[in-house]
């Protein structure tokens, strides 16, 4: 098993280095990005609700229980900064967050703000439920001027599932760029990481709002967290 854990983890490793080779100097822009406190900043049930839109906005989406709240935590180095809950489906909002001080400017000189998106694919809720949070995420990528990017996160253990390929068809028609980040890399075997990366990268071909480069994470154990960081402040620099 640690031999299998070993080379899972040379494997997150080199393809962290293929996935853009972050220098190091990237690699601290990207943690002074997201150091400092970040806070709360406004929570939208509706397209009417939503904040005014400022600085660039990168978003979170996934299925409900993805690990979504411990990614977002583990990104902005706060352990209870987004709720994480082991009732599925429990954030039914858009959620804001944002640094409390001028530190967290990007490339445009304004605030990054991170997006928690409601999660998605819990059949155990209501159909009237899930038709709301269905039209909420819809609404916000087709009209988000703002958004610089979704993240999708996609469990490892799984791999892209029917209510993944739904949310990639919305996010094609919209011509939102997309990229896809594992969660819980620290739960698989180094074998079956390398055939989910290959599986992922292959179906995400055919996408033509898809960033091509799939990262690795594991929230547990802070593994790719860091290249996160760094795409995210590469992204802000290359948009501008």
């Amino acid at each position: 098993m640690r031999g299998a854990l070993l080379g899972r983890d040379r494997i997150m490793s080199a393809a962290a280095e293929s996935a853009g080779e972050f220098s190091a100097a990237e690699i601290e822009a990207g943690r002074r990005l997201f150091a400092g406190e970040w806070n709360f900043l406004s929570a939208a049930g509706s397209l009417e609700s939503l904040p005014p839109m400022a600085g660039p906005e990168v978003a979170f989406a996934g299925r409900s229980n993805v690990g979504k709240s411990s990614l977002i935590n583990a990104l902005t180095g706060r352990r209870a900064l987004a709720r994480t809950s082991n009732t599925p489906g429990r954030t039914q909002e858009l959620i804001f967050f944002g640094r409390g001080d001028v530190g967290g400017a990007g490339a445009t000189g304004r605030p990054v703000v991170v997006v928690d998106m409601p999660g998605y694919g819990y059949a155990a809720a209501a159909k009237s439920k899930i038709s709301a949070w269905t039209r909420l995420i819809h609404d916000y990528l087709r009209g988000r001027a703002t958004l610089a990017r979704v993240y999708l996160l996609v469990d490892s253990r799984h791999g892209l599932m029917a209510a993944d390929e739904r949310i990639l068809q919305t996010l094609d028609e919209a011509a939102v760029s997309y990229q896809i980040v594992l969660t819980k890399c620290d739960r698989i075997a180094a074998s079956e990481l390398a055939e989910r990366l290959a599986s992922v990268q292959t179906q995400l071909k055919r996408r033509p709002a898809a960033y091509p480069i799939v990262l690795k994470t594991s929230a547990q154990t802070g593994a790719g967290i860091a290249e996160l960081r760094a795409a995210i402040c590469r992204l802000l620099q290359e948009r501008g």
